[in-house]
């Protein structure tokens, strides 16, 4: 465990909600629930009244019938994320994802650079503000476990710091529910056994623990009463591959039929994929066939691509060779998917010169020589030896 408080849980507030509120200022100070049938978020205005996540959307409205019911938008949502995730990522390199809208970040040695915990923990709330336009409670502390306590307790749109040698003393009076793993089930056989607070249970001998819980949740629970939580943050991985499919029913459909549906998926694919800022050496061309048998086709590419054209293109040639399958068979579903998927950064362009195009090159460099001198242009290779050369290809 680091001596020093440096693990922020950052937790934006009622997110779904806050987006619609963000999106439409008449929302703003409000009761809103996102979803009809099922409720799907509520902002905190419609919390005060009762309801809660996963509620039927007739009882929401049965506890809170001046509240404003909106449809969900989930490409809102993953866009106020993305931006989300983009402050997370500007505060520190360390930052491990736990849902669309929290994450842990690690702030070690950070100090001289950004100033305390506290003080980053700060920064990021303002800039989410001010980048996105969404509220984040933030909580600090020694532990992954104490700082997602922390961040719920500050909620909404707090900030709280759990000191080194203060963790027991802010833990152990909370009630077991405001553990993280500690759902309503686990809390209803703990309080049937006497457990009402987190100091309770750190009280209770662990295999007594597990007689209640089981050997595994029990032990682990009794760690983290105890403030044992060796668990490091990760930063999340980078997505291996990008993809999007769709699903074509029974009926035959023409080829121009599923060349508009492939150009769709492929104008998808790439769009999200210059919004992650990646770019993707590998075109995967998924087919499902009438008879349910899957068929799928790759290509490599030679170079690293985000455009649209060449994976559109790319991906027709695979649908090519497919093609006999799909009129013998019929297709049910078709998908788009890249992958070996690189960061987009800059590179040194490529020069078309495969083929043919080899041998102009030849002529053209002959020409300058003869115009210029042997010297004009050389090979990198060749720099620094007694010959004067100028960079300009590489060996």
């Amino acid at each position: 465990m680091s001596l020093a408080a440096t693990i922020l849980h950052a937790d934006a507030d009622a997110f779904f909600a806050s987006v619609e509120q963000r999106d439409d200022p008449r929302l703003r100070g409000r009761p809103v629930i996102v979803g009809a049938a099922v409720v799907l978020a509520a902002s905190y205005e419609a919390k005060a009244r009762g309801v809660e996540t996963a509620m039927s959307g007739r009882r929401a409205r049965r506890l809170c019938p001046e509240a404003v019911v909106v449809p969900p938008r989930m490409s809102a949502y993953a866009e106020a994320s993305k931006a989300l995730y983009a402050v997370f990522e500007d505060t520190t390199p360390l930052v491990e994802a736990l849902s669309i809208d929290e994450a842990f970040l690690d702030v070690r040695g950070m100090e001289r650079i950004a100033g305390t915990p506290a003080e980053i923990a700060a920064g990021l709330r303002q800039a989410a503000r001010e980048r996105v336009g969404l509220p984040v409670s933030v909580g600090v502390a020694r532990t992954k476990h104490l700082a997602k306590v922390a961040s719920a307790l500050a909620k909404p749109d707090g900030l709280l710091v759990v000191a080194p040698g203060e963790e027991r003393a802010f833990l152990h009076p909370l009630p077991i529910e405001r553990m993280w793993g500690v759902g309503p089930a686990t809390a209803g056989k703990l309080r049937n056994h006497g457990i009402a607070t987190v100091g309770d249970l750190a009280r209770v001998p662990e295999p007594a623990l597990a007689l209640v819980l089981g050997r595994s949740l029990g032990r682990h629970l009794h760690a983290l009463a105890h403030n044992r939580d060796p668990r490091p943050v990760r930063a999340r991985p980078r997505r291996r591959s990008i993809g999007s499919q769709h699903a074509l029913g029974r009926e035959r459909r023409s080829p121009e039929e599923i060349d508009a549906h492939l150009l769709a998926l492929a104008d998808r694919v790439t769009r999200r994929l210059r919004a992650a800022r990646r770019v993707a050496r590998t075109i995967v061309l998924r087919l499902r066939l009438g008879d349910f048998s899957r068929v799928t086709r790759s290509q490599t590419l030679p170079h690293a691509t985000a455009q649209t054209r060449t994976v559109v293109e790319t991906a027709r040639a695979l649908l090519t060779t497919a093609q006999p399958l799909i009129e013998h068979r019929g297709l049910t579903l078709i998908g788009v998917a890249v992958s070996n998927l690189e960061n987009d950064l800059p590179i040194q362009l490529c020069l078309p010169l495969d083929g043919p195009d080899r041998a102009l090159l030849d002529a053209a460099l002959d020409e300058i020589r003869d115009r210029f001198g042997p010297s004009a242009v050389t090979r990198a290779v060749l720099l620094g030896s007694d010959r004067e050369a100028a960079p300009l290809l590489p060996d």
